[in-house]
């Protein structure tokens, strides 16, 4: 399993980030401006982080094949985030909706809700 930055071509990707944003103008908003990974082992989830300024990464779209859920594919990208900017940034933050099936990952992974 394999982390890998992808510089160029984002939008090749856009199948998965649709999984997690079903907006594609939403997605065009911070994508190009977004760092993005994809979890290689024939691209099996991704996520999309972007600097919102006083020390704040935000996660913007974090998406994993339906068919790999349940894996720990989410949370291997979510630690390799913290583990590569730990330092860099005061915060990792994530906007995402009250949905039953996103907020226990995100608690699973450490995340604490802010705003209710």
């Amino acid at each position: 399993m394999e982390i890998r930055k992808v510089e160029t071509d984002k939008k090749r990707y856009l199948d998965f980030l649709l999984l997690a944003d079903e907006q594609e103008d939403m997605v065009d908003r911070y994508l190009e401006r977004g760092t993005m990974y994809v979890l290689e082992d024939d691209v099996k989830a991704e996520c999309v982080v972007t600097d919102e300024g006083n020390g704040i990464l935000e996660l913007k779209n974090i998406a994993v094949a339906p068919a790999a859920q349940g894996r720990g594919y989410g949370k291997a990208l979510v630690d390799f985030l913290i583990r590569t900017y730990t330092g860099q940034y005061a915060v990792l933050q994530v906007g995402t909706g009250d949905s039953p099936s996103t907020i226990p990952f995100y608690e699973s992974c450490g995340f604490r809700r802010h705003h209710l």
